[in-house]
């Protein structure tokens, strides 16, 4: 993926706070994995009264060094990115322990329990349900921070961000992420969302991201922009293989993916049928019914007038 600025290198130990900010501190849970990368952290805003962002998984290790990191302080908010375990997993238990309410956009999407797709490693949480609704521009405070949410839909049509203006710091879940791009995983994923939130966050002027997996990106514009001309990149990659004859997912994942970790092969098919449904929306793509994991895909009249 060459053109997008990655950041691989993360200094941290698990479930030791780290002081990223003034105002910011992040507990890394100990779950690496293929999705995970090093691990969820879990980020903690201002001091004495507090508010948490995305508390990780349900482990009980980690659950005991939030707690650790909190310790003599209140915790007066949880918010939820959004609603995949390794983010909101332990929510309701760390809530159980603090008496913090938890807030996020909604539950998860039943949608998803239907799908042809592969599953995803780190879950979909259809237990989880907020206290509080929150929407796009809704603003939590404490004493000495300010939270706007800012809704991201794409990676999950729940995903928000979180911005804290006193840092012009923007908490990005997993809808940007330093050392991977992110999973677009239909039928709640869509491209086509994902790309419109990546333009929603380029008119922000926000100077620094903190992704729940991986370290800080500090160049967030410039990260946005490269991954925007990736995922159009991916369009054409795409059509360019249905113009050699590749029309099932699992044919094009092998070609455009050849060089990757075999266990991320699943991402990269859930990724592949995102810009194919997005492809069929207008009218480049067509496809044998509705687009899904085992349909056969081809050009249009539309998408062969494009490439001539």
């Amino acid at each position: 993926m060459a053109g997008i600025p990655f950041v691989k290198d993360i200094d941290f130990t698990p479930g030791v706070p780290d002081q990223l900010r003034a105002g910011v501190r992040r507990v890394i849970a100990d779950n690496p994995g293929p999705y995970t990368y090093t691990g969820s952290g879990a980020y903690i805003i201002g001091r004495g009264d507090v508010a948490v962002i995305d508390p990780g998984p349900d482990d009980a290790a980690h659950l005991e060094a939030l707690l650790r990191a909190t310790h003599g302080e209140t915790v007066s908010h949880i918010l939820i990115t959004h609603t995949h375990c390794d983010h909101c997993g332990l929510a309701r238990k760390f809530a159980a322990r603090t008496g913090a309410p938890i807030l996020g956009f909604g539950p998860h999407p039943v949608g998803d329990k239907e799908s042809d797709a592969p599953a995803l490693d780190e879950g979909a949480d259809y237990a989880f349900a907020p206290d509080v609704l929150i929407r796009d521009g809704d603003v939590i405070e404490g004493p000495d921070w300010r939270i706007e949410a800012v809704h991201t839909p794409g990676h999950l049509s729940n995903h928000l961000c979180f911005a804290l203006a006193a840092e012009k710091a923007l908490f990005t879940g997993d809808h940007m992420m330093g050392w991977a791009t992110t999973v677009v995983a239909p039928p709640d994923g869509d491209m086509t969302a994902y790309i419109e939130s990546l333009e929603k966050l380029l008119a922000r002027d926000d100077a620094i991201y903190f992704p729940t997996h991986g370290a800080p990106i500090k160049t967030p514009h410039r990260f946005v922009r490269a991954v925007r001309t990736h995922r159009l990149m991916r369009d054409a990659q795409i059509v360019e293989q249905l113009k050699k004859g590749r029309s099932a997912i699992k044919d094009i994942v092998a070609v455009m993916y050849a060089d990757i970790d075999p266990r991320l092969h699943g991402a990269a098919a859930l990724n592949v049928l995102a810009h194919l449904i997005r492809l069929v929306r207008i009218g480049t793509v067509t496809c044998d019914g509705d687009a899904g994991m085992r349909s056969v895909y081809g050009l249009s009249y539309t998408g062969q007038a494009e490439l001539s």
